[in-house]
């Protein structure tokens, strides 16, 4: 007799689980992608002053880890960030949380992939050109999703290696960034557009917040590692200790080396960097670096989503094409639908240059993600039962939404609609899963 094979049985489901220091790297590597190689272009209007940015948004995202890892101990059977808002806040903000944190994941990839070929254009300039730009991140998205499609662990696995590969041009920029560090240029680039402090800090805060999204992922694998209760806090606050001490010593690097006004028109700032102390040839060791290491964020980014839209999918929110035909079992149609869905987003935000491009998608990323921190602080400060947790859901909290209300409003209003579209959807997964008890009872 022959044997029927369902979707479900070509990705593989390794049963080991991930232990916290594999997922403490999944978690650094999340973040440290295009947020350290290209958001350097998008602060130049910001300037060295960035800096307070930087140490606020790193107060901000410890904060956030140890806001993930209380959840983690209070809800060990949550499986990702949609359960933790659906089990302390009711199944409408579940469901909004785990579609925010989707949409947030597909539009980040986008964003990631257009750093990356930022940095594969120090090789191949054409690439700098809207079109071939755009081939080349198509084909690097579908490589990545290709990478998830055969499985949870060996997309850890890539992203950890990745990881290691990708710390190779940061530190070299460091170096150089030691060797030729200029005091005078770091003071002229404080402020180039003349703006106190108080007005140019608050308004980079989304952008800066971007290069800390990936926080959450040791939470959205909750499902994935060996002791959510004590893996998910361990590995949330160490992922975020070891990003946030590589993004302040790349920050004084980048702007005490290149002034902010030549650092704008940078796609590879540091490349720049090496290229300016070190020569071009290991300015080119330090792109194809940063290529890898941008590929493995993708990676880590499209496992993190192809997760959350499989939760989501088994609560009955997404269509079954993601999941839910098997409990905490991916289809193979899970990234063919996500490769699908963010070549669309790809497209239709093409810009001018890439560094518009990437400006605008991190902008509505961070936003969404935000959102999305501010409902699993609350959720937190719902169910917690110390006053230790409760003061973590506070600041958490306060830090989300004041990120989002400092933001530009070009980066709030894609969240708002995407609330609304979600909102009249929702009435639709009620109806859908009433139906679906209606039948099951008859």
């Amino acid at each position: 007799m022959a044997v029927r094979m369902s979707q479900i049985d070509i990705i593989s489901t390794d049963n080991r689980r991930l232990g916290w220091g594999v997922a403490a790297l999944v978690v650094a590597g999340n973040m440290i992608g295009s947020g350290v190689y290209l958001l350097p272009v998008t602060l130049a209007p910001t300037g060295s002053s960035s800096l307070i940015g930087w140490i606020i948004c790193g107060i901000g995202a410890v904060t956030l880890a140890l806001v993930f890892g209380g959840l983690g101990r209070l809800m060990p059977t949550a499986d990702g960030l949609s359960d933790f808002a659906a089990q302390g806040l009711g199944r409408f903000l579940g469901y909004q949380a785990g579609l925010f944190y989707w949409g947030a994941c597909l539009v980040g990839n986008v964003a990631v992939a257009v750093a990356a070929i930022g940095y594969l254009a120090f090789f191949f300039p054409v690439l700098k050109e809207p079109l071939w730009g755009a081939l080349a991140n198509l084909a690097l998205l579908w490589m990545t999703t290709g990478i998830y499609a055969l499985g949870t662990r060996s997309a850890a696995r890539f992203g950890a290696v990745s990881l290691a590969v990708g710390l190779v041009p940061i530190v070299l920029a460091i170096i150089a960034g030691a060797i030729a560090f200029d005091g005078k240029t770091f003071v002229d680039s404080w402020s180039p557009q003349n703006l106190p402090l108080w007005q140019s800090v608050p308004a980079s805060l989304a952008i800066i917040f971007w290069a800390f999204l990936g926080v959450e992922s040791a939470a959205v694998l909750s499902s994935r590692v060996k002791d959510p209760a004590r893996d998910v806090g361990r590995a949330s606050v160490a992922g975020v200790l070891l990003a946030f001490a590589v993004y302040v010593a790349a920050c004084v690097a980048v702007f005490g080396v290149i002034p902010a006004g030549v650092l704008a028109e940078s796609t590879s700032p540091f490349a720049d960097l090496v290229a300016r102390v070190m020569g071009a040839s290991v300015a080119g060791l330090v792109a194809a670096c940063a290529v890898i290491k941008t590929t493995g964020t993708i990676v880590g980014w499209t496992m993190t989503g192809g997760e959350t839209a499989r939760a989501a999918a088994e609560q009955g929110w997404l269509p079954r094409v993601f999941g839910g035909k098997e409990t905490g079992r991916t289809p193979l149609s899970n990234p063919l639908a996500m490769g699908v869905i963010m070549s669309a987003l790809l497209l239709v935000s093409v810009q001018p240059s890439l560094g518009k491009q990437f400006e605008m998608l991190i902008g509505v990323t961070s936003v969404l993600t935000l959102c999305l921190y501010a409902v699993c602080s609350l959720s937190l400060l719902r169910r917690a039962k110390g006053a230790g947790y409760r003061v973590l859901g506070v600041f958490g909290l306060v830090f989300s939404a004041f990120a989002v209300v400092a933001a530009a409003g070009g980066y709030i209003v894609p969240s708002v609609l995407f609330f609304a579209v979600t909102t009249v959807a929702w009435f639709w997964v009620r109806h859908r899963t009433a139906t679906s008890v209606a039948n099951n009872a008859g």
